[in-house]
């Protein structure tokens, strides 16, 4: 069963944020309109979306330039032909927290 995660301070990032619980690897965004949640590694080849460059809502793959949509996971631009899984987030008290 799912259960929200306390992750980082809202004011605790600018752009991007790695959390990881377990085997699963997160990457939080926060953008103008919000704080999202997807999977951290690209659905083409291991490579951490959190290091990846956010443009207009959407997240650069650093590895191989594949582009996600960070507010849906899905896929915008090759190589990768796949989503990402995205993860609900609620902001409380001042902290970010994600339903895993």
């Amino acid at each position: 069963m799912a259960k929200w995660h306390k992750v980082v301070a809202v004011d605790g990032f600018e752009r991007s944020y790695k959390f990881a619980s377990r085997r699963k690897e997160v990457a939080i965004f926060k953008l103008e309109d919000g704080v999202y949640a997807i999977d951290n590694i690209c659905s083409h080849e291991f490579s951490q979306l959190s290091e990846g460059m956010v443009v207009k809502g959407d997240v650069y793959c650093p590895k191989h330039g594949s582009r996600f949509d960070i507010r849906s996971g899905a896929v915008k631009d090759f190589p990768a032909t796949r989503g990402v899984k995205t993860f609900p987030v609620m902001i409380e008290d001042g902290y970010v927290w994600v339903k895993l």
